[in-house]
């Protein structure tokens, strides 16, 4: 069988040609009867701009369609889709003049000026872990103390040298082993809760960022719908978040972004999906808060229950993008009420 993408652009195809053979029958009647009575006139100013949108529609339609991963466009954005996810391109172009693969990774991965590179940020764990001791378990810092030792030791023309690939899951490898320490040996006290509740808000708010660059940013061209390279893209997302085997025991089908969307959405039994991390979010804080600091629960509550209750049919009416957009902004509400609550001292 031939490619589907095809069957679905001739189908296009004809019902363009259903639409403009009418205008040609309106344009013939008007040649040969021009006298003929009409009941309604349509405005100049209007056919006109009717005839401007289509033609700019179609111009970028045919340049777009003539797009291909090899294009210059698409290799800049691939650049700069790290920075996209992490809202960090202002930061990156403050100490970088030129976007380039080496320059994104130097700056994502070894950039002790950036705060969230991951130099910075198992520096910064290293040290509030150092500096609360008597909160976190000897395992924990062992594990957290061993992991920046052999991070400070690493260079650029290292990874480079040995691939990044082997780095990044030895990022991975760090993280699960210090994520399953802490499980594994931490009192369930408020240190072992602020622990957890970071890791969710970090959690859910890196899923909708990554979603959101794959839907929004990361559009295919016409031809490459549902084809080879939507394919492996929806592949890595869903392997980005350690939910590509989830998928196929849920689904057992191809990948598609509706479903893609309502399994890291809306269910609640795949651990990085925003449901899933507002669930324990809630669960967290409602341990937490008491009379003077309700706030939090309560912005908490108003998330987890547009979860709780939505519908993927739905998001989709109100636009994915727009959708992600609002989550975002309310975790960065609940993050400042959190910060203000808990975090930062308060003189009375």
């Amino acid at each position: 069988m031939g490619d589907p993408i095809w069957l679905v652009a001739a189908a296009n195809f004809t019902y363009l040609i259903g639409i403009c053979l009418p205008n040609v029958a309106v344009w013939l009647l008007r040649r040969n009867q021009p006298e003929a009575p009409r009941p309604y006139r349509a405005p100049r100013g209007a056919i006109v701009l009717g005839l401007i949108s289509a033609a700019i529609w179609s111009i970028f339609a045919i340049i777009w369609f003539g797009l291909s991963p090899a294009t210059p466009i698409f290799v800049v954005l691939m650049t700069a889709l790290p920075l996209i996810i992490t809202g960090l391109a202002t930061s990156y172009y403050q100490r970088y003049t030129e976007l380039s693969p080496e320059n994104v990774l130097h700056f994502m991965v070894l950039d002790a000026s950036n705060s969230a590179s991951i130099y910075a940020s198992l520096q910064t764990a290293r040290e509030n872990a150092r500096a609360q001791r008597g909160a976190v378990t000897i395992e924990m810092w062992e594990s957290l103390n061993e992991t920046w030792l052999q991070m400070r030791n690493k260079a650029f023309a290292d990874l480079t040298a040995h691939g990044v690939s082997a780095f990044f899951d030895w990022v991975k490898d760090r993280s699960h082993l210090f994520r399953g320490i802490t499980f594994g040996t931490m009192i369930r006290d408020e240190a072992y809760s602020f622990i957890r509740l970071g890791t969710f808000l970090e959690r859910a708010d890196n899923t909708a960022r990554i979603l959101d660059a794959k839907y929004h940013t990361l559009l295919p061209s016409v031809h490459d719908v549902g084809g080879a390279v939507d394919y492996y893209q929806w592949s890595a997302l869903l392997r980005s978040v350690s939910a590509f085997s989830s998928y196929r025991k849920i689904y057992r089908d191809v990948i598609t972004p509706l479903r893609v969307a309502e399994l890291l959405l809306l269910r609640d039994d795949v651990p990085r999906s925003l449901h899933a991390c507002m669930n324990a979010i809630y669960e967290i804080l409602q341990a937490l808060c008491d009379e003077d600091r309700l706030e939090p629960e309560r912005l908490a509550g108003e998330i987890h229950v547009q979860l709780h209750y939505g519908k993927t049919d739905r998001i989709f009416k109100v636009g994915l993008h727009e959708y992600l957009m609002q989550f975002l902004d309310q975790i960065g509400a609940l993050n400042l009420e959190i910060n203000k609550h808990f975090l930062v001292p308060t003189y009375q």
